[in-house]
């Protein structure tokens, strides 16, 4: 089973390619999306308990920090990629509401794969969401001039359907059962590794018309922007002292935006070719979260490892 989720970026660069090579195959499963997350956010509640977000909540300063970060770095890294590179109006705008969109839910996945802090992952992309009904308006007037109502109640709907409500279920069967379902704690990094390759085969489904228009100067923009946040997030949490898992969590919630959210603001309020760095970013973001989850799950973060060191000697 270590073995199959280790090769997780292979699977999901191979169900990118079969997808965009067969789209028609897998357009119609657009509607198991948000229920494959559901599944997988359950999975992770499962191996959570309420202690550990206590813990977060003890801690404002570093949600403070993972909102400061994915407010400040990506919305001026998009506007500043995009003047560099010289990027068309419409793509500009439309990278610029990736910057400015808040985080996505398959960073918590991917947060859960490469070993990082769940609960602080969850909390701030919940706590983003809520920020972003006001935020995401304000950066795009303040780096476009347009302002861009942000559909506030859905996306909280859409939060609580899709992440809150299934954790909280996780959370509580942990609590009633936990010792009784060992078994099927194991093997839910291999169900979310499935869900997620599904889930991004079925994206570049949905895009596959789209991509054939994607110049090479909007996917290294993309690709781009993606890494800086995830750089930032984790290098200013190393230098500000946090510990590895802290950082690793934040490196994934800064760089994994919700892009969907982006996708339909650009179509909405700048126009068709607005929708193309979203639908790239949302591609290229679950590519790169597989390969560093995949990554980060082989090296057990160092506070981890002395801590396992030092149960061994204490056992000794």
């Amino acid at each position: 089973m270590t073995r199959i989720t280790t090769w997780f970026p292979l699977w999901a660069l191979s169900g990118a390619l079969f997808a965009y090579l067969f789209p028609e195959s897998l357009v119609g499963l657009k509607p198991a999306i948000l229920p494959l997350l559901g599944l997988v956010m359950f999975g992770m509640g499962v191996t959570l308990t309420l202690n550990q977000f206590a813990a977060v909540l003890r801690r404002p300063g570093l949600v403070g920090l993972g909102l400061a970060l994915q407010f400040g770095v990506m919305p001026l890294a998009a506007w500043s990629i995009g003047m560099a590179m010289g990027l068309p109006p419409e793509l500009l705008a439309g990278l610029i509401l990736v910057g400015t969109a808040p985080g996505g839910t398959a960073s918590n996945v991917v947060c859960y794969l490469a070993k990082g802090d769940v609960a602080l992952s969850i909390t701030l992309t919940t706590a983003s969401t809520l920020a972003a009904v006001l935020l995401m308006p304000a950066l795009t007037w303040l780096y476009l001039g347009e302002r861009v109502p942000v559909p506030a109640l859905e996306m909280l709907i859409s939060i609580a359907q899709v992440v809150l409500a299934p954790v909280a279920m996780g959370l509580v069967v942990n609590h009633w059962l936990g010792a009784r379902i060992g078994p099927l704690k194991a093997v839910f990094p291999l169900i979310s590794v499935a869900a997620i390759v599904l889930i991004i085969a079925i994206i570049v489904a949905l895009n596959a018309g789209n991509l054939a228009h994607v110049g090479a100067a909007l996917v290294i923009g993309v690709i781009l922007h993606n890494g800086i946040g995830l750089a930032a997030g984790y290098w200013i949490a190393r230098l500000l002292g946090q510990d590895e898992t802290t950082a690793r969590t934040l490196a994934i919630e800064v760089g994994m935006q919700n892009s969907g959210l982006a996708v339909a603001l650009g179509v909405k309020f700048f126009g068709p070719a607005a929708a193309l760095p979203g639908a790239v970013f949302s591609i290229w973001h679950n590519l790169s979260g597989a390969a560093l989850a995949s990554w980060w799950s082989r090296r057990p973060p160092s506070e981890q490892a002395e801590r396992a060191v030092t149960e061994q000697v204490t056992s000794d």
